[in-house]
């Protein structure tokens, strides 16, 4: 796209997204024709949180699209946290279940790190139990959060260089801000980067920034990164999606990225769109988790 007579390639997490679809239905396929069971996601869902509702709407959807079986457990917001631990011992045993998530985030009287832990690390399609958390750090083969996952396939299929380059990550939260430093950091490709974590608490932000080649925005903050903070050229991965009020839209608000699209995509070379970057690939990452789960635990070996 042109733009103050400068090119910028949009990382285009719908369409990346959209051939990874192809790839997943064709291999469930495959599994369905020899004869075995197709992959089975599951999702508890708590209360009634319209981006909850959303998000999980939109996992059974893809699930529906892939050719998995998918399940939707809701609870009322106030189920009490033993019904909950209950429920997931019953799904760690389910032997017809692959993977389930519990969506986050929970109400405030349940303990959503006992909840998180009491998964099965084997069926933790999330990639939030500490065990995969861990071997993540290492690089040994784990359940990926899946957007970082979904990070680390769009530079890949992008061929984005990131050996030996300074990257930069916004946001040290355990969901995306500290596995996407862990996995940068990791000697291999997308990886092998020079990675540094800012946050809240982090001094002289913007000159750290305009070092980076590499920007991953994951504060929550609405359009925090401005065009002063950018050098020309860096590639810029937006993984906020924060709902602001816009009375234009038919909803009445829109979704925001963490960064100023409009002003920062001139200085780029690559930069992902707000919606339509980060958020497919998440889910399609939680797909493939699942996938990997399926063929583990069918004896098929995996498929890279």
């Amino acid at each position: 796209m042109e733009s103050n007579n400068h090119t910028y390639q949009l990382l285009d997490g719908k369409k990346t997204s959209g051939e990874l679809k192809q790839e997943i239905a064709q291999e469930v396929k495959e599994i369905v024709s020899l004869g075995y069971k197709a992959p089975h996601l599951a999702a508890i869902l708590v209360g009634h949180d319209g981006g909850s509702e959303t998000y999980v709407a939109s996992k059974m959807k893809t699930c529906e699209e892939l050719g998995f079986k998918s399940s939707l457990i809701r609870y009322e917001p106030d189920v009490t946290q033993e019904e909950l631990l209950r429920e997931i011992d019953k799904m760690n045993k389910d032997e017809d279940l692959d993977g389930f998530i519990i969506q986050l985030p929970l109400p405030k009287h349940i303990d959503e790190q006992k909840i998180i832990e009491a998964v099965d690390p084997t069926k933790d399609v999330d990639g939030f139990h500490p065990i995969n958390v861990g071997k993540t750090s290492i690089g040994l083969p784990s359940f990926v959060s899946a957007t970082p996952a979904g990070i680390l396939e769009l530079l890949k299929r992008y061929n984005i260089e990131t050996k030996g380059k300074r990257c930069v990550i916004l946001g040290r939260s355990n969901i995306v801000g500290k596995p996407m430093a862990q996995l940068m950091m990791l000697k291999q490709y997308p990886g092998d980067a020079t990675v540094t974590v800012c946050h809240s608490g982090t001094k002289d932000l913007k000159e750290i920034t305009r070092e980076a080649d590499i920007i991953i925005a994951a504060m929550g903050s609405p359009k925090f990164v401005t065009a002063d903070m950018v050098k020309q050229g860096a590639v810029i991965v937006d993984v906020g999606t924060t709902r602001v009020k816009d009375d234009t839209t038919k909803s009445g608000f829109k979704l925001t990225g963490d960064v100023d699209f409009e002003n920062v995509a001139p200085k780029c070379s690559y930069i992902t769109p707000v919606p339509g970057g980060v958020g497919p690939m998440t889910i399609i990452s939680l797909m493939r988790n699942t996938l990997i789960s399926a063929r583990q635990r069918r004896g098929l070996a995996p498929k890279h």
